[in-house]
């Protein structure tokens, strides 16, 4: 029989491109995500490919969605736990709200998958589980606390998964993408203007593809390779951080401090255009 594969955050950008990925080459693959049906979600990538709604912050949901890989295909053999969202903003400004939001979805929703699957994998002997975290989980760049330790938790968690569920033949990948062009930037979440139109721009501008980084995740399943760095700028930033510690920390205070005068400057606009808001107009003069 082929291979199972269910895909979180998948009705579009990095999503889809795994699901496409793994449906090209003949697996059974289920497409999950917000929508409630499949007429909601689009139109789903070519092959044997299902769809299930699945918000992972609820446990009910992801319960559902076992009992239907149990149902339909009698277990699972690929996990990819790859929805997630994003947020910049310096750390006083970052609401608890926001707090909350991301870790519930790219912590907590990552660790639901894998809470909800490895008893599943247990029982089968066999299973492999890919988490989604990011380069920023590595390099830790500020204006980004809650996305860089969102990111960072699930690398931990990953790294923990690797050991404890090797015993059971379960096996676990991270990916740690930079920018790519997925919509992410549509979710983003931000109370810092310029952070954010940076971000955006990085974004868009992601030297790889989606498709591209699903090819590299398919190929590092198969050869069941734990870290998968995506782009070449981020093996090269990391191994320069793990060489010459203190040359990265040069860069980056130097950027920041360029990043703080543009800040600086942001917030004297924001204060100045508040306190215009706030004066009563002038009385018009009266005319002959």
């Amino acid at each position: 029989m082929s291979t199972r594969v269910l895909v979180t955050g998948a009705a579009s950008g990095l999503g889809r491109a795994i699901a496409g990925h793994y449906a090209a080459a003949g697996c059974r693959v289920l497409v999950t995500d917000l929508a409630p049906d499949q007429a909601g979600a689009g139109p789903l990538p070519a092959g044997e490919v299902s769809y299930h709604r699945l918000d992972v912050r609820s446990e009910q949901e992801w319960h559902a969605v076992r009992d239907w890989c149990e149902e339909h295909w009698g277990g699972l053999d690929i996990l990819v736990n790859n929805a997630g969202v994003a947020a910049v903003g310096r750390i006083e400004r970052v609401e608890e709200s926001d707090w909350e939001w991301i870790l519930d979805i790219n912590l907590r929703g990552t660790v639901r998958g894998c809470r909800t699957f490895v008893p599943v994998f247990k029982r089968q002997g066999s299973g492999h589980i890919v988490n989604l975290a990011s380069m920023a989980a590595l390099m830790n760049m500020p204006g980004m606390a809650s996305y860089n330790v969102s990111k960072s938790a699930v690398v931990s968690l990953s790294e923990t998964l690797r050991y404890e569920l090797a015993p059971w033949g379960v096996h676990t990948t991270v990916v740690c993408p930079g920018f790519v062009p997925t919509g992410l930037d549509t979710s983003l979440r931000s109370s810092d203007r310029l952070l954010a139109d940076r971000a955006v721009q990085l974004i868009r501008n992601g030297a790889l593809t989606p498709e591209q980084i699903a090819e590299q995740i398919a190929e590092a399943v198969t050869k069941r390779r734990f870290l998968v760095n995506t782009h070449p700028e981020g093996r090269r930033a990391l191994r320069i951080k793990r060489l010459w510690p203190a040359l990265v920390d040069r860069q980056v205070a130097a950027m920041w401090r360029r990043t703080k005068e543009l800040l600086d400057a942001q917030d004297a606009q924001d204060a100045q255009e508040a306190q215009d808001a706030q004066q009563p107009p002038r009385p018009q003069e009266p005319t002959a």
